[in-house]
């Protein structure tokens, strides 16, 4: 809760951000924690050497490849890097 509470107070605060979609997928809040992680990486894409990216790909790994909410996520990161 804190974690949301620092994001929401500053939303470009990706630290806090990317700590939340930590908490998030950890909690089984997956959608919320790629959408978090998206947001960073549509703010920012190159922030922490691309730590959101990288972390991303990292949900997307323990979802499983065929999983929806993966699938949908890499449709969504696609958007954002090639647009």
């Amino acid at each position: 809760k804190p974690l949301l509470q620092k994001m929401e107070r500053d939303p470009a605060d990706h630290q806090a951000r990317f700590d939340l979609a930590q908490a998030q997928f950890a909690a089984g809040q997956k959608a919320q924690a790629i959408d978090n992680l998206l947001a960073i990486i549509g703010a920012d894409r190159g922030w922490k050497d691309e730590a959101a990216r990288l972390e991303l790909l990292r949900c997307f790994e323990a979802l499983g490849f065929s999983d929806p909410l993966a699938v949908e996520g890499r449709k969504k990161l696609s958007r954002i890097l090639f647009s």
